[in-house]
């Protein structure tokens, strides 16, 4: 997190928030860039001088999910999708066959607990599902659990 706040609530409150680092104005180019690679050290990134690969490719079918470029390729054919819609395409990629249910997706996907009225986990499954449409086969890839969820079907042969 790069701010012009520096007292130690805000820092505090930034790192209980999520932030893996706090950095406040004015700092150094050469400190800003040791934080950054401590941080990936402590990941699953590493630098080419260390020559590890990048995080892996997960896939489903036609489906290719690039967890470090966060980008989705269907059929080798590049999809614009929203953070949200990745991260919920990645939640039920790593779960296919399975019921996820709109509390466990909200949390996920949105990080906030899910209300009774919010419809924006449907409206990015409605979404998702229009860009991905059907499996090669016409089976549905994402189908609703009347009151539960969703589940993610299981891929059929490309």
């Amino acid at each position: 997190m790069l701010t012009a706040k520096g007292e130690e609530f805000d820092r505090v409150l930034g790192l209980g928030l999520g932030a893996d680092d706090f950095l406040s104005k004015p700092f150094s180019p050469r400190e800003l860039l040791a934080r950054i690679l401590a941080i990936l050290r402590r990941s699953t990134w590493t630098t080419e001088d260390e020559k590890a690969s990048r995080p892996h490719v997960v896939t489903s079918g036609d489906i290719a999910l690039d967890l470090a470029a966060r980008t989705v390729l269907k059929d080798n054919q590049s999809l614009r999708i929203t953070g949200a819609e990745f991260d919920l395409l990645k939640a039920f990629v790593e779960s296919p066959g399975q019921v996820l249910t709109r509390d466990v997706l909200a949390e996920g996907v949105l990080g906030r607990k899910f209300s009774p009225f919010d419809r924006s986990i449907d409206l990015h499954v409605s979404n998702l599902r229009r860009k991905l449409g059907p499996q090669s086969d016409g089976v549905e890839r994402i189908r609703s659990i009347r009151g539960t969820g969703y589940l993610y079907a299981w891929p059929t042969e490309v």
